[in-house]
């Protein structure tokens, strides 16, 4: 089993994407992406948009070369999308590009209004059925829909995946550590890796009983996993990063999307504010790349930031 995260926020964007290469199967997990849109009161950095070009064209590349599709659920930062913003993946880049795919969903009985009308704008874009992956059992299985986060009467679901081949690996989509029973299944599944959202510490709503909780979950898992990978809504803020740090001093199992993979943390949301400063934005920069006329392009910003901040680190 080889596994590739192509996309977190420890790699410069929103987003928990992967691919997953068996002997049999090339499965791509959640291909989506975003920036937060307004962090600080600032617009993404022309760095992260740059960061965020590169990732849109690994996922649109293992899109054209995947047996299968799972979109854990239909949040921009996770799915392409019709009406994209510009630091999205619009859905026209992979329009007409494998058509044989198999794309798998949760139950549309799950699916939120948001999430119905974007599944059939996909549908109708790709010309294709999409899948109930509750129905799939064996080398590829899921969950059914556990809660986004905190489960309570108004809950977003998702769908996590287990993947078996030499090894077993889940994607526990933004799960945010906070439901017990999404933890039960994770433990039930008896993986070797995982891949989850942490909580989004970067949140003022979030209680310290939450907090807690997802704490206590985390530890649990890591305590009975090979290697937890805890990425996504958890590495917004400086919050999150010292979250995470703290708990891989006591278990040594733990890690980031972008210490699996290997690669300098890029965790440039949680700092906008410092890219701003560090690289002045020029008026007007935001509405010109929006139309493609952006000047200086992204590349100056990608090209300048590693001279300033070594391995993009950027202090961390």
């Amino acid at each position: 089993m080889k596994i590739e995260i192509l996309g977190t926020e420890s790699l410069g964007v929103r987003s928990l994407s992967c691919y997953v290469e068996t002997e049999n199967r090339k499965i791509l997990i959640d291909p989506g992406i975003a920036l937060g849109y307004i962090r600080h009161g600032l617009l993404p950095h022309p760095l992260q948009v740059a960061v965020d070009e590169r990732v849109q064209k690994r996922i649109v590349d293992r899109w054209e070369e995947a047996t299968d599709i799972v979109i854990s659920h239909f949040h921009g930062d996770h799915v392409p999308l019709v009406d994209a913003n510009p630091y999205q993946l619009n859905v026209e880049k992979i329009t007409g590009l494998n058509p044989p795919v198999r794309i798998w969903t949760k139950d549309p009985s799950s699916f939120s209004p948001l999430e119905k009308e974007r599944a059939e704008s996909l549908s109708h874009y790709l010309n294709k059925d999409l899948r109930v992956a509750e129905e799939i059992q064996g080398a590829m299985t899921f969950s059914k829909p556990v809660p986004h986060g905190e489960a309570n009467d108004n809950s977003e679901t998702v769908i996590m995946t287990k993947i078996e081949a030499d090894k077993i690996f889940v994607h526990a989509s933004d799960i945010q550590l906070l439901n017990n029973e999404a933890i039960a299944q994770i433990l039930y599944w008896k993986p070797d890796i995982v891949l989850a959202g942490g909580p989004p510490l970067y949140l003022s709503a979030i209680s310290a009983k939450q907090i807690g909780r997802a704490w206590h979950n985390a530890k649990r898992l890591a305590q009975k996993v090979g290697c937890l990978i805890l990425d996504h809504h958890l590495m917004r803020s400086s919050k999150g990063i010292g979250w995470l740090k703290r708990l891989s001093e006591t278990e040594k199992s733990v890690m980031c999307g972008a210490d699996f993979m290997r690669k300098p943390r890029r965790l440039l949301e949680a700092r906008r504010g410092q890219l701003y400063a560090d690289m002045p934005v020029p008026p007007g920069w935001h509405d010109a790349y929006a139309v493609g006329k952006a000047k200086p392009p992204t590349h100056y910003y990608w090209n300048k930031a590693k001279t300033l901040y070594k391995n993009l680190r950027l202090g961390e």
